[in-house]
């Protein structure tokens, strides 16, 4: 199923979002509701926190009264690890029932106002803020909910910033407008997005693009570091290491719209363990590309074998962020080549610029084929004489810089 994350800060209007996402087919796991479930008189939540806090935290009808307990569990660490431990296993223990019992094809919609905070979004296959500047916020606390400005302000300085959120969001609503507005928005991102993501996940079919050159976009670096936290929850210690790499890690460059992410293993056989993993996590399998030209072409000793380029590829299932991902072995001149040349693209703009007018033309000649996979063949065959001789100035530009692929 494909797990959506959806944050934002008090006041942005969250739960506005979750309703339409609902009214669409959703299946929405609301954080804040499940914290209050699980502690409902009669639950063992809430004779645990008795136990631990005494019976001062409720009401005389029996249920939770929660100023109470704050004042008690948030007067010492001690006494806030405490209340964790009873809290935290309890609303996981519900979250997980509640994404498990969903429909296979479904769309959950975990609503969790800490996302940010609690560094969660690698988990999500999508993370969604909504988005409202700060002094509507406060006023939409005032007026509407009655909470005095000091209050509202303090509650707010005590979350994310805006520019953490937004560093986390993979999509971006803004609820400063009228409720239609926000209610189109999120029309737009179930039709155009969630929907087809989780066809492709189910389906395992990865996102193409066609072989044009775009403008450098500011946003690609912030979108590889998303990827490669969500690379790094799925293979944990299998990865030696996760790189963004391509023309798209290379600030300035224009490129294809598309993510490069390398995948570092100790071998292939790792590569192939991680295969069902990174499918299930929305990064499906291309099975025909195992394999990079070697370079140079010419051969230059061990490097030109054949199968110390051998790789495994997967691509990325959401319309809306298309990515490849080579899995490469540690060491081997492929996995090197792929760090050294963003590095020295980096480093060198005359070689920089040499590329891009390398890739201008290669895109054109790609432009008169009809077919997509033909013009990405084409586009291919257009650069391969550039990157082998790409290979051999990088490996010089390395020798006299002092780079090394161990950073």
């Amino acid at each position: 199923m494909l797990r959506v994350g959806l944050t934002g800060g008090i006041g942005a209007g969250k739960s506005t979002v979750s309703k339409v996402l609902a009214e669409l087919g959703a299946v929405i796991v609301d954080a804040d509701l499940i914290a209050r479930e699980v502690v409902e008189p009669g639950t063992p939540g809430l004779a645990a926190l008795v136990d631990a806090f005494g019976d001062g935290i409720l009401h005389p009808d029996g249920s939770l009264n929660r100023p109470a307990l704050a004042e008690k569990a948030f007067g010492s660490d001690e006494s806030r690890l405490l209340l964790n431990s009873i809290l935290h296993p309890r609303i996981g223990q519900r979250t997980a029932e509640l994404v498990d019992g969903a429909p296979a094809d479904g769309i959950v919609v975990q609503d969790i106002p800490l996302l940010v905070e609690g560094r969660m979004g690698p988990v999500f296959n999508l993370v969604v803020v909504v988005y409202v500047g700060e002094d509507e916020r406060v006023r939409r606390l005032t007026e509407l909910r009655g909470m005095p400005e000091e209050d509202a302000r303090a509650r707010i300085a005590a979350q994310a910033t805006d520019d953490q959120r937004r560093a986390a969001a993979d999509v971006w609503l803004d609820n400063s407008g009228a409720p239609e507005l926000i209610e189109a928005q999120v029309r737009a991102l179930y039709a155009d997005r969630l929907l087809p993501f989780e066809r492709n996940l189910r389906s395992g079919t990865v996102v193409t693009v066609p072989p044009i050159v775009r403008p450098a976009d500011p946003e690609w670096a912030a979108q590889g570091e998303r990827l490669v936290e969500r690379l790094r929850a799925v293979c944990g210690d299998r990865a030696v290491r996760i790189d963004h790499v391509g023309s798209t890690a290379v600030p300035g460059l224009d490129a294809r719209d598309l993510i490069d992410v390398q995948i570092t293993v100790a071998d292939l056989a790792t590569a192939d363990d991680l295969a069902e993993p990174l499918a299930a996590a929305g990064f499906p399998p291309v099975a025909a590309a195992t394999r990079d030209e070697p370079k140079p072409a010419y051969g230059v000793g061990g490097e030109a074998d054949p199968a110390l380029w051998d790789k495994r590829t997967h691509g990325g299932a959401d319309p809306g962020r298309p990515v490849q991902i080579s899995l490469r072995v540690d060491g081997w001149p492929g996995q090197e080549f792929a760090l050294v040349l963003r590095d020295w693209l980096r480093a060198d703009p005359t070689a920089r610029a040499e590329f891009l007018e390398v890739k201008q033309v290669a895109s054109a000649k790609a432009a008169a084929d009809v077919h997509e996979g033909d013009a990405t063949a084409t586009y291919a065959a257009a650069l391969a004489p550039w990157f082998d001789l790409g290979y051999q100035r990088a490996r010089e530009w390395a020798e006299r810089s002092g780079w090394s692929a161990r950073g």
